[in-house]
């Protein structure tokens, strides 16, 4: 475990070694989920752009802790873009970021996925040009499901719902 760890930069934007980390993100120690999700978070806007890298966001949004999701999250809302764009209107015309937009939209609270919701809403004319954008404009209606994610992220202790 420890060589992957040492790893873990090169193996994130690996065909094959973004499974490895998406695994210890899902199921290593806290520890290790914590590193990870470190190292994600210093290039988050670059590695949700990208084809692999892309999954292992998706899976530190999913599986860090509450407090891990709401800062990645917040990052999306509020960090640097080029003027007048913010990150999120720019990774969702990207075709590995609006997965990545997608995930956010399905596990982010309440009172951030409101602010994500109205950062898009803006963009809607823009993101229907898109073939993906169906599935976002899909999210940003009111009552979106959201069962689902919100079971994943509940422990079932080992009972399939």
């Amino acid at each position: 475990m420890r060589k992957i760890m040492i790893s873990v930069r090169q193996l994130i934007n690996d065909q094959y070694g973004n499974y490895v980390i998406q695994h210890v993100v899902e199921h290593g120690t806290e520890e290790e989920r914590m590193v990870i999700v470190d190292i994600a978070r210093n290039d988050i806007f670059g590695l949700s752009n990208h084809k692999f890298a892309s999954n292992v966001v998706e899976r530190c949004l999913q599986h860090g802790s509450p407090e891990q999701r709401k800062e990645l999250i917040d990052l999306f809302i509020n960090g640097d873009g080029p003027p007048n764009a913010s990150p999120l209107s720019l990774l969702v015309r990207d075709q590995y970021g609006n997965y990545v937009v997608q995930r956010i939209l399905d596990i982010a609270e309440p009172a951030q996925r409101q602010k994500v919701v109205e950062i898009l809403r803006e963009q809607v004319s823009a993101i229907k040009k898109y073939s993906y954008g169906k599935h976002i404009i899909a999210r940003l209606e009111p009552g979106w499901p959201r069962q689902n994610s919100i079971q994943r992220r509940q422990p079932n202790n080992g009972v399939l719902s």
